[in-house]
């Protein structure tokens, strides 16, 4: 009977732990899924209006800055042509070349730029235009392979005025149509030349209608320093500027322009009311209210009100998130404001759609989670025993095997998948750094502290020959590729002859003997390494070219000597490394082979250890770069087969 109770009260205690265990999983789900569900509703608009906002602020930034970008370059030129241009001040027909040399080159500098000129207080004109925009060469008659066209107005003849055209192509040189016509075109009548005659600063004119082409723009204008009669000017085309709004709109039925002071649209993203801007500057009409959109017109009234706020405002029964700023960091537009308006519920509609898939996909996890639960609550049938064996391979370095211990207890459970994490981490600690230097450090907790010891090793640097010309002549991708292939076969060199491949430098690696583990014949092994490297180079390169890929020419530095050897690093980031004079001599020893035309270059001190064993070849001493004192020495030629007597 008193079995029986046993039996039954076990029975009942495993089942009890199994129920508590998946009641307190699943509600715990349940109560995380629908809170974080709930949050993320109540959040989704909020989110999705901060994004809204910080993309309109961003969009202003660029265009702000893609403005003063503009307007900095424009004004540039037209300062270095008022004050240090000196040929401007002769007659516009007079000095040409020496005004092209100056025009051409920053209409070529500036790809905003539409066109330069100089109005004279005669009524004269020189007028230099790159004839990138269609426009131009069509009204102009460009032939073929005209780049830049000149044109000049010569009023010296009383009641005469004679409009010169001549062409340049791409080297600059003067083509053979050139053309005269009568010029009714006076530049004391435009507001560029008078906005700047007499002054000294550079001012802006527009947005308007440009004479001949037609198109939008604007005009940088100042006063030649030497003549303020003399007005140089240049015109920027406002092209960049509608594409680029048009190409920033947030959604598809957002609206951006640019309102002047009077809350008048100058520049707008829709093509239809950059028209109608356009024929309202054309026609000179005092106001364009009545030219604009309802929204536009809407939006403009808002100016003063919104003062640079983003806010949602209701237009027409329709909700829009809208921003306004001032623009102040550019000439061009000075003092107008960008306008950015977006619908609210075009701007919530991908994030509602987030949201459901966000709710389908958290109950879909839920579910799985459920049932997951439930199972993982019945089986807990694991073995301390098992677990014990699998910390014993993990401190083996043992990674073949996998930690798998089922158990219906659920703290072992989480045991065995805590060890199979560390399992995973340790192993991925291991491809970083040597398991030697793993397992030295898991037995005696040396990684724990920065330590080091002066001990005598051996280094090893390698390098590829031109790798920096094969960088630039392949992909990164193909690179890498490239490298991991040659990485491997030197790591396994360095393995098979008992040596630390202590880190990876680029195209290069820093190889080391003697250390961690102790080897009284580091030297020979070190060079026995160098030639078997070489050697798999030899296939290794074979394959490539094979393969239409470069060769990796190696070069390949031993010395042998004292090196302090440890852990050294911040407190929560050591490297097991080596440092002093033996290091540095290996590493020149290595760039020392391009001036030898040798591959594998080592030391005396290699030589002395191991010249029964390893052909050398003795070069002399030499002065490596950044040691006064000269080093001896020696190319390694091969291995002699069996020991003999040496001269």
């Amino acid at each position: 009977m008193a079995n029986a109770l046993e039996e039954a009260d076990r029975r009942w205690s495993r089942p009890s732990l199994r129920l508590i265990l998946s009641v307190v999983m699943v509600g715990l789900v349940v109560v995380v899924a629908g809170a974080l569900i709930s949050i993320g509703y109540v959040r989704a608009r909020e989110n999705a209006v901060e994004r809204v906002q910080e993309r309109m602020n961003d969009f202003s930034d660029r265009l702000v800055n893609r403005l003063a970008v503009i307007s900095g370059d424009t004004a540039t030129f037209v300062n270095i042509f008022a004050s240090a241009a000196n040929s401007f001040l002769a007659p516009a027909t007079e000095r040409l070349n020496d005004k092209l040399v100056f025009a051409r080159e920053a209409l070529l500098r500036s790809p905003t730029v539409d066109g330069l000129y100089a109005g004279y207080p005669d009524g004269s004109f020189f007028h230099a235009i790159n004839l990138r925009e269609t426009l131009w060469r069509k009204a102009l008659e460009a032939p073929k392979g005209a780049m830049l066209a000149v044109r000049t107005i010569d009023r010296s003849q009383p009641g005469k005025a004679v409009m010169r055209v001549l062409f340049l192509d791409e080297a600059g040189k003067r083509m053979q149509a050139e053309r005269t016509s009568p010029a009714e075109f006076d530049p004391r009548n435009r507001p560029w030349y008078q906005k700047a005659e007499g002054g000294s600063e550079a001012v802006t004119t527009g947005p308007y209608e440009m004479a001949v082409t037609g198109a939008l723009g604007m005009t940088i204008s100042q006063g030649h320093t030497r003549n303020s009669k003399i007005v140089i000017g240049a015109d920027v085309v406002l092209t960049r500027v509608t594409n680029f709004l048009r190409g920033e709109l947030l959604t598809t039925h957002s609206v951006a322009f640019i309102a002047d002071e009077t809350g008048r649209p100058v520049i707008h993203s829709s093509l239809s009311e950059m028209q109608k801007i356009i024929a309202a500057t054309r026609d000179k009409q005092n106001g364009t209210d009545a030219t604009v959109d309802p929204l536009t017109r809407a939006l403009s009234r808002l100016l003063k009100a919104q003062d640079g706020r983003v806010d949602a405002v209701s237009i027409n029964d329709v909700t829009y998130i809208v921003m306004s700023s001032k623009i102040t960091t550019s000439q061009l537009f000075a003092g107008n404001t960008l306008v950015i308006a977006a619908p609210l519920e075009e701007i919530l509609g991908p994030a509602y759609n987030e949201l459901f898939q966000g709710l389908a996909i958290a109950g879909g996890v839920v579910v799985v989670v459920i049932v997951l639960a439930l199972v993982l609550a019945g089986v807990i049938t694991q073995s301390l025993n098992q677990l014990t064996t699998s910390a014993y391979r993990l401190q083996e370095l043992d990674f073949q095997t996998e930690i798998d211990v089922p158990s219906r207890v659920r703290e072992i459970s989480a045991l065995s998948g805590a060890m199979s994490r560390a399992r995973d981490a340790i192993f991925t600690f291991s491809l970083y750094v040597p398991k030697e230097l793993v397992r030295k450090g898991i037995e005696s907790g040396e990684f724990l502290r920065r330590t080091a010891a002066r001990q005598e090793v051996t280094a090893l640097f390698t390098d590829i020959y031109n790798f920096t010309a094969i960088s630039e002549q392949y992909s990164p991708e193909e690179v890498v590729i490239m490298l991991s292939e040659y990485f491997d076969l030197l790591n396994v060199a360095v393995n098979r002859h008992d040596g630390t491949i202590i880190q990876f430098l680029g195209d290069s690696i820093f190889a080391m003997w003697n250390a961690p583990i102790n080897d009284d014949r580091h030297a020979e092994k070190a060079c026995r390494a160098a030639l078997a490297m070489q050697q798999a180079l030899e296939n290794f390169n074979a394959l490539q070219v094979g393969k239409g890929l470069p060769e990796f020419r190696t070069r390949f530095g031993i010395h042998t000597g004292a090196a302090v050897v440890g852990s050294v690093g911040a407190a929560d980031r050591l490297q097991y490394t080596a440092m002093g004079d033996t290091i540095n001599v290996a590493s020149r020893l290595e760039g020392m082979n391009k001036e030898h035309g040798t591959t594998i270059l080592a030391s005396r001190a290699v030589h002395e250890r191991c010249h029964d064993v390893i052909r050398f070849r003795p070069l002399g001493q030499a002065h490596a770069k950044g040691r006064a004192e000269e080093v001896e020495l020696y190319e390694v030629i091969g291995e002699i087969d069996e020991p003999a007597t040496h001269q």
